[in-house]
């Protein structure tokens, strides 16, 4: 077993195709820290840290500075005792997941490197191929929106992921632009709606009841009430006819734990940038386990994070949703061994490392 040489990280900076906008916030611009690991005998291996509306104080020099501090107690130490650490920073960083599970991301690689065994291989080699949703931004800007779609269009893109921001009035009118767009430019088509914490459980319940009188091609809502509101995602769980799958709210396996208890959802978004490698292997198994739905998401990040969640969901197998569409925000993708993305669809091969 090797030993851990250097980590090195550095910061990237990507320019959007368009503006991404969430109730949260927006950007058009994607920044994240790239983390590379290297071992004594020269396996190495890559993680992404992202930035992000909901984890507000992972900003870019927070990021830096935690691995600056994690370095000098890492360096020598034998790769196959990374998991340790990694639990231990995760108690000292608690508000800092993302920049762990990038880091993680790395020295799960090296170690694989270091075994010549691919990740793909490693997470069960299930499936060749994976087709992604893509998200439609919460834009105000009508044109914008449409030119936006028009260019998921062009790619075959059939699932589309709209953002919705808790006013009513105004997601009406956005999922109905939406909603005639696409009826006027294909014949089939799916819709998620995704509300990133934005409405009480009245709202809501309140704009469902609009969705019930209409025609739309919905197949799930994501987060729609603020990540610790309990009371109220158990009781819209019970009364909502699509699927309500939580994101901000499950992190770890004590989340996935009460979300069960209380009978929060009916399935998750698991992310490895905000879980990590490990954590995410104790969200699926729980959440198949308990007859939950399961999505595969993803952050604003390069193919160097994205990467992980396509191997992480095409090696696993038996996810009922996948949205991993973050490269296609960027407007020049990076290459990743092993991971051809044509269209709407990532095709793997099985020797990919």
């Amino acid at each position: 077993m090797s030993n851990i040489e250097s980590i090195y990280f550095r910061e990237t900076v990507r320019p959007l195709r368009t503006t991404f906008s969430t109730s949260l916030g927006q950007k058009d611009v994607m920044k994240s820290v790239i983390v590379k690991i290297r071992l004594q005998d020269g396996s190495t291996g890559l993680g992404e840290c992202p930035t992000s509306f909901v984890l507000t104080e992972e900003t870019i020099p927070a990021i830096k500075g935690i691995i600056h501090e994690v370095t000098p107690g890492m360096r020598g130490l034998p790769v196959d005792r990374y998991s340790e650490a990694i639990e231990k920073f995760r108690k000292l960083y608690p508000r800092n997941p993302m920049t762990i599970s990038g880091l993680e991301t790395a020295l799960f690689r090296a170690s694989l490197s270091l075994q010549g065994v691919s990740e793909y291989d490693y997470f069960g080699g299930k499936l060749k191929t994976l087709e992604t949703d893509i998200t439609i931004p919460y834009l105000t800007d009508l044109e914008a929106l449409k030119k936006w779609i028009a260019h998921a269009l062009k790619s075959r893109f059939t699932i589309f992921k709209l953002k919705v921001g808790g006013n009513i009035n105004n997601d009406k009118k956005l999922l109905s632009e939406v909603d005639g767009f696409l009826r006027n430019h294909i014949n089939v088509f799916t819709i998620r709606l995704d509300g990133n914490q934005s409405f009480t459980e009245k709202t809501y319940l309140g704009f469902f009841d609009f969705l019930s009188k209409r025609n739309y091609p919905i197949d799930l809502f994501e987060q729609p009430l603020l990540r610790d509101d309990y009371k109220g995602l158990k009781e819209i769980k019970k009364r909502s006819s699509v699927p309500v799958i939580l994101d901000e709210t499950i992190f770890n396996e004590t989340d996935l734990r009460r979300a069960i208890e209380d009978d929060l959802c009916h399935g998750i978004n698991i992310k490895i940038a905000k879980s990590g490698i490990s954590e995410s292997l104790k969200l699926y198994k729980g959440a198949k386990k308990n007859g939950l739905k399961l999505m595969m998401g993803c952050m604003t990040e390069t193919m160097v994070g994205l990467s992980a969640g396509i191997n992480f969901a095409a090696g696993k197998g038996g996810f009922d949703y996948i949205d991993l569409d973050a490269i296609h925000f960027l407007r020049r993708k990076s290459p990743r061994r092993g991971i051809t993305a044509t269209g709407n669809q990532y095709s793997i091969e099985r020797s990919a490392k």
